[in-house]
C-alpha cells in the first residue's frame, strides 16, 4: 500500500495544562519514534496540514461554538469543559488537525496513495456539534466525512473508532442518516456514558449506527473475535466507498485511563481486517486519525504497529498469528449485537 502521514509542529503547541494526560508529549514521543525508525520514513509520505475554513467547520459545528473556539486564540487558558481547555496556540493546532483530514482525502480520493494515517491532537471524536468535551475541540473525523461527500460526493462511509471511549460526537454527527455507518467498539459503562446496542440510529440513520459496549479486560482475542463476527460482516455487506478509523490506543494493556488488555500486536491484527475490508469495497483507501492513547510507550508501539502493517511489514509473530487466526471468542455481547441487526446485517 502506498501510505502517508499527516505531521507536523503546530499539534505539539496545543496545550491543555500541566498534568494533563493529552499533552505534547503525546505527539513528541510518536514523532521522535518515528523519524528514528530504520523502515517507516523510507516507505511513507510525509503530509503537511491546511487550515480548515471557517465555512468548512460550519459543516458539523454551530456558528455560535465555532466562533467561541476562535475567541481563545492568543489567550494563555481558557476552560471549555471540565476536561477541555486551550492554550494561545489550541485554535490554530484544532483548524489544522481538521484540514489534515481534508489534505489526507485528496491524497487518497485523488489515487495518489492508499492509506493516510493523520497525526494530530488535539483529538475529536467527543466534541460535539455545540460544545468541547473530552479533550477535544472540533470532530476531525465527522469533518473528514463531511469533506468526502461535500466536495467527492461519497454517499458511503464507514468511520470504525477502537478508541477505549466512545465517540459520542461523532454518532450524534450521522445518527440520522444513511450516509455514514459509524462501528464502535468501547469500555461500557464508561466515558462518556453513551454507546449502549440499543442505540442505532434514526429516520433515514435507522441501522447505520453499530455500538458493542464492552467489559474492562478485552484483550486482542475479544478484539479480533468481534471484528471478525460483527465489523467483517456489516462492512462488506455496507459496502463503503472510504474507511475511516478513529484510533485511539487506549485499549492498550498499560494505558492509566483504560482498562483494556489489547496489545500492539492486537492492533497490528485489527488494522489488518480494516486493510482487507479496504481491499473488498473501497479499492484500498483507508483514513485512519489518531484519537487517545495515554501510556507514551504503548502509544508508539501501537502507532507503529498500524503503520508497519499498512505498509506491508510483518508485525505479528508466526504463532501468535495463528492464535489470532482462529481468535472465536463466546461473548454474549455478540448476540446482542447481532440480535439487535437481525434483519439488517444479520
Amino acid at each position: 500500500m502506498r501510505v502517508g502521514i499527516v505531521k507536523d509542529d503546530i499539534f505539539l503547541l496545543h496545550d491543555p495544562g500541566s498534568y494533563h494526560p493529552e499533552n505534547p508529549l503525546r505527539l513528541e514521543t510518536i514523532y521522535s519514534g518515528i523519524e528514528e525508525d530504520k523502515t517507516i520514513p523510507k516507505k511513507v509520505k510525509f503530509l503537511s496540514p491546511r487550515e480548515a475554513t471557517y465555512e468548512e467547520l460550519l459543516w458539523n459545528h454551530t456558528k455560535e461554538y465555532v466562533d467561541k473556539v476562535a475567541s481563545t486564540a492568543g489567550q494563555s487558558r481558557v476552560v471549555l469543559d471540565p476536561d477541555t481547555s486551550t492554550s494561545a496556540k489550541s485554535y490554530e493546532a484544532a483548524i489544522k488537525a481538521v484540514g489534515a483530514q481534508f489534505v489526507a482525502i485528496d491524497e487518497l480520493l485523488n489515487d495518489r496513495l492508499d492509506a493516510v494515517f493523520a497525526l494530530v491532537r488535539p483529538p475529536g471524536h467527543h466534541a460535539e456539534r455545540d460544545r468541547a468535551m473530552g479533550f477535544c475541540l472540533f470532530n476531525n473525523v465527522a469533518l473528514a466525512a463531511y469533506y468526502a461527500m461535500n466536495k467527492y460526493g461519497l454517499k458511503k462511509i464507514l468511520i470504525i473508532d477502537w478508541d477505549l471511549h466512545h465517540g459520542n460526537g461523532t454518532q450524534h454527527s450521522f445518527y440520522n442518516t444513511s450516509k455514514v455507518l459509524y462501528f464502535s467498539t468501547h469500555q461500557f459503562p464508561y466515558y462518556p456514558g453513551t454507546g449502549d446496542v440499543t442505540e442505532i440510529g434514526e429516520g433515514e440513520g435507522l441501522g447505520f449506527t453499530v455500538n458493542v459496549p464492552l467489559n474492562a479486560g478485552c484483550g486482542d482475542v475479544e478484539y479480533v473475535t468481534i471484528f471478525k463476527k460483527i465489523l467483517v460482516p456489516v462492512a462488506l455487506k455496507y459496502n463503503p466507498e472510504i474507511i475511516m478509523v478513529s484510533a485511539g490506543f487506549d485499549i492498550f494493556y498499560q494505558d492509566p485511563l483504560g482498562g483494556m488488555s489489547v496489545t500492539p500486536s492486537g492492533i497490528a491484527y485489527l488494522t489488518k481486517i480494516v486493510k482487507e475490508i479496504a481491499q473488498k469495497c473501497c479499492n484500498n483507501k483507508i483514513l485512519l486519525t489518531l484519537e487517545g492513547g495515554y501510556n507514551l510507550k504503548g502509544l508508539l508501539e501501537c502507532v507503529v504497529a498500524v503503520v508497519r502493517e499498512l505498509i506491508g511489514e510483518e508485525v505479528i509473530f508466526q504463532d501468535y498469528l495463528e492464535k489470532l487466526d482462529k481468535a472465536d471468542k463466546d461473548m454474549e455481547i455478540i448476540k446482542r449485537v447481532q440480535s439487535a441487526f437481525k434483519g439488517i446485517f444479520f
